[in-house]
């Protein structure tokens, strides 16, 4: 059982009420666990979760690939194509890898350059839940980016509390549910006691006050 849609509903036409700025805001939504033992292995996850409707602002993708897949990937959007040189180029650059991780919101793979991007970028980008998507050099490159701008990643590590961006709040309030209710119903799957491990939900804007969803 998720949760009720006009519960969501209210909650995004009352976080919307909140003073207007000059600037498009984000809609993040929040949830706060409990009972859940963050020490054993299997209560920690990433999840990527794709939106039923994509939100304005893209996501940041970055792709490792050489040939004709690289060429493909940059005329299909990803806003970084790097190949093996400039791969090679980040081994010991620590500093270079964490600002590449910080700044990109995926990373998709080409198949063959896999154990260099594990050896040369993994020790960073794996303790973030931001290893690249792997893909064969003939892959629909184009869908496959036009996925990962859909997707948002919702991960429990080691706190427990949960929050990602489901729109902006130039969407309308449909579309806004039908993103909130995806994530939470992925999460109500994947936690042993579903909804019995959350303990509170809410939305709000990039600068608004916190919004409870009734449960």
């Amino acid at each position: 059982m998720s949760v009720n849609r006009d519960a969501v509903l209210k909650a995004l036409k009352d976080v919307k009420t909140s003073e207007k700025k000059g600037f498009t805001q984000s809609i993040d939504l929040i949830l706060n666990l409990t009972d859940l033992d963050l020490k054993r292995p299997e209560n920690r996850f990433t999840e990527n979760i794709e939106l039923p409707h994509p939100p304005r602002k893209e996501a940041r993708i970055v792709v490792f690939a050489t040939g004709d897949l690289a060429v493909r990937a940059k005329n299909s959007g990803a806003d970084q194509v790097l190949g093996r040189e400039e791969l090679d180029a980040f081994g010991g650059d620590r500093k270079a890898v964490k600002k590449l991780a910080e700044s990109t919101d995926f990373f998709i793979a080409e198949t063959t350059m896999m154990s260099t991007v594990g050896k040369v970028l993994g020790p960073v980008l794996g303790p973030r839940g931001k290893m690249p998507t792997p893909v064969p050099p003939n892959a629909p490159i184009e869908n496959i980016i036009e996925r990962h701008n859909k997707t948002v990643r919702v991960r429990v590590r080691d706190q427990l509390n949960v929050q990602c961006k489901v729109g902006s709040d130039d969407m309308v309030d449909e579309e806004l549910a039908d993103n909130v209710q995806a994530v939470i119903s992925r999460l109500e799957a994947k936690l042993p006691k579903g909804l019995g491990n959350i303990r509170e939900i809410g939305v709000k804007m990039t600068m608004s006050p916190f919004v409870k969803i009734a449960i």
